[in-house]
């Protein structure tokens, strides 16, 4: 156990035990326990292997190479289309969790095999996201602002793109582009 990480456990109002239950399936599994992004994160070496979520409605393991794993018990969830790597396993009860305790185990250590392994998620391409009518007659009107977008990270890209292209209207689009051109233009990202 990290004590930097305690904070997390401490500061729950929904979900302590439960949190504590993944906690310690974790710590079995001879992971390291780390504090990222405000919250407990399991990783393998210096790799990310699993991390607690505490939600509103449940509560959830995220493996970051989630999508790597064989879900031979159909528990894997991924988040929306648009999540390329991660997959997670939500939880309501702190009865779930220990009905599952093996299994959440057996799922740990192939993501720690995963790792030991090297593996990569092969991820879409920049290219393979969709590009909105809106956005490409924005870029081919101001070159200077189709080479800032080209220079951005291609996650900020993907970000850019999904968000310009997921409206139904046009006008929606437009306006969204519009929005972001400045922040483009600035090297920003989307929620930067």
């Amino acid at each position: 156990m990290n004590p930097k990480v305690d904070f997390f456990f401490d500061k729950a109002t929904k979900w302590q035990e439960e949190l504590e239950q993944m906690r310690t399936i974790a710590l079995e599994c001879q992971l390291t326990e780390e504090l990222k992004w405000g919250n407990p994160c399991y990783m393998y070496q210096d790799t990310n292997v699993v991390l607690i979520h505490a939600f509103k409605d449940y509560c959830a393991f995220l493996f970051f190479k989630g999508a790597l794993l064989k879900d031979t018990d159909g528990i894997l969830i991924q988040q929306s289309e648009n999540v390329q790597a991660a997959r997670h396993i939500r939880f309501t009860s702190l009865k779930e969790i220990v009905d599952l305790k093996p299994i959440l185990k057996t799922y740990i250590y192939q993501a720690i095999e995963i790792e030991k392994a090297g593996l990569k998620v092969t991820l879409k391409k920049t290219s393979d996201f969709p590009v909105s009518e809106e956005f490409q007659k924005k870029q081919d009107e101001n070159p200077e602002f189709k080479k800032a977008f080209e220079a951005l990270t291609p996650g900020r890209q993907r970000a850019y793109l999904l968000h310009f292209s997921q409206p139904k209207q046009a006008k929606t689009r437009e306006a969204r582009v519009e929005k972001h051109t400045q922040n483009i233009l600035d090297g920003k990202g989307l929620n930067d």
